[in-house]
């Protein structure tokens, strides 16, 4: 149990001094200041020393946020740290978030359903965030240090976080859009079956009374069909009523106009 201690100890040491690499010549504030995670992204100044703590593109399952160290020496130098080693850059760096986005813009002109735009808000929702404490960093540090290309990452910043705010809100829209839109059709389709069974009970509060007579004192007319062979009264009577049912069927099912339904 003590040597399972004591490995974990090792591997959280071992982490904390992997999120700055030794090679950077970093104020030692900078060092004390982060811990075994990168925490929030922000900005760290200490004597002309800049390091930008950043996240990678969060997806919604997630459950902790990859950091991005980006350090800005005195002179206007620029290193970047990746534990994947897939960045190499801020612009990079930007340019995953763009990509991102634009996934996530594909995928919102084809979602029709609900839940696909559900889920496209889950997403959207976290990357919003993570764009937007982004530009928070950068604005952070433009603040303290004035310079041209702090001045271009924040506005490239601004920009993220605006094209993740728009596709938000027009998710949010086409979502609203089609929940109203099915209860708009529930709403019809009620409307309509509640028409037809009206309709149905009026037949039936009409035709019910000479039923119910008819069945109480009985009704035998001589028709003459009853001398014809005998496949012929019951095809005869059939037709009829099939007949007599299509032509209920259009009156019950009819669909009423504006007009009548406004009346």
């Amino acid at each position: 149990m003590k040597e399972e201690s004591g490995s974990e100890l090792a591997k959280s040491t071992r982490r904390a001094k992997e999120l700055i690499p030794e090679l950077w010549e970093v104020p030692s504030s900078f060092r004390k200041r982060l811990g075994d995670e990168v925490g929030r992204q922000r900005a760290m100044i200490d004597d002309g020393h800049l390091l930008i703590i950043l996240h990678k593109p969060p997806r919604p399952d997630d459950t902790a946020r990859e950091g991005r160290l980006f350090w800005r020496s005195p002179a206007g130098e620029w290193r970047c740290f990746d534990l994947d080693g897939e960045i190499k850059s801020l612009e990079a760096h930007f340019e995953q978030y763009t990509r991102r986005l634009d996934e996530l813009d594909a995928r919102e002109a084809k979602a029709v359903t609900a839940d696909e735009y559900f889920e496209l808000l889950s997403e959207l929702t976290t990357l919003h965030r993570a764009a937007r404490n982004q530009h928070s960093a950068f604005q952070e540090a433009r603040q303290q240090i004035d310079s041209r290309d702090l001045i271009n990452f924040r506005d490239r910043c601004y920009s993220i976080e605006r094209l993740a705010e728009l596709l938000q809100i027009d998710s949010k829209n086409s979502l609203d859009l089609t929940i109203a839109r099915q209860a708009e059709e529930q709403a019809e389709t009620g409307h309509h079956m509640a028409l037809s069974a009206h309709r149905l009970n009026v037949l039936a509060a009409f035709f019910f009374p000479i039923a119910t007579l008819c069945a109480v004192f009985g009704v035998n007319m001589d028709t003459g069909l009853e001398h014809l062979s005998p496949p012929i009264p019951f095809l005869v009577t059939i037709l009829t009523g099939l007949l007599i049912g299509f032509i209920l069927k259009l009156m019950v099912t009819r669909t009423p106009s504006r007009r009548a339904e406004k009346r």
